[in-house]
């Protein structure tokens, strides 16, 4: 079972631009609550606690319950809308999600003992991790907030296929029903010499036809 994670909302009231940006200099964010049987709801929360929730893997990618005077729903965060270059998120879109009903969502990959692998202990040798999240499909009980990708055993020149990571029981990635192609790399082992001629631009070669015109002269 995943942790519970519950966060207090206020309902909002008034809405429109001129009542957002009130909220947001009083120290709340503006949100909205939608989906399943229920009409749209508009709330508000505390803009501190919140900041501090989503500084955590969890606050993406797991079932939250939104607690409205004690009355809870359980919703996953579908938006969040950040300042440009202030630390200050301006708005969030909640969906609530039917604990019978499958759904689909990102979750984080973690990589565990990549250091402790023969990969890891090579100096010449770099481990690039090419996903760093993938989208599940499982019931609302079954949803980790994060994947653990053991790497103990990774050796030089080695890759991880998406059909390779161990999920929990009740987990399913949709991306591989789609055919043997999108078994993609999640994790690759290269020699940097292997790295920096992949990334090396190729040198530019001269037309024939000058080389020719030049050997006239």
């Amino acid at each position: 079972m995943a942790n519970t994670h519950e966060i207090k909302v206020e309902r909002r009231e008034v809405e429109g631009k001129g009542a957002s940006r009130r909220l947001r200099t009083a120290g709340s964010i503006p949100a909205i609550v939608y989906g399943g049987d229920l009409t749209p709801v508009a709330i508000q929360l505390n803009h501190n606690e919140i900041w501090l929730a989503s500084q955590n893997d969890w606050f993406y990618s797991s079932i939250l319950d939104l607690s409205l005077n004690g009355d809870i729903q359980k919703v996953l965060l579908r938006d969040m809308q950040r300042h440009p270059f202030k630390q200050l998120i301006m708005h969030l879109d909640f969906q609530r999600v039917n604990e019978n009903e499958k759904l689909r969502t990102a979750v984080p990959l973690h990589f565990i003992n990549q250091d402790t692998s023969p990969a890891g202990k090579s100096a010449d040798v770099v481990v690039t991790h090419e996903l760093n999240e993938v989208v599940v499909e499982c019931l609302p009980k079954d949803l980790p907030e994060s994947i653990e990708i053991d790497l103990s055993n990774l050796a030089v020149g080695g890759i991880v296929h998406l059909s390779e990571i161990k999920l929990p029981a009740g987990v399913e990635l949709p991306e591989l029903k789609l055919g043997k192609e999108h078994d993609v790399a999640v994790v690759i082992a290269k020699h940097g010499k292997e790295e920096a001629e992949a990334e090396a631009p190729a040198s530019a070669e001269v037309p024939a036809a000058k080389v020719a015109k030049k050997d006239e002269k």
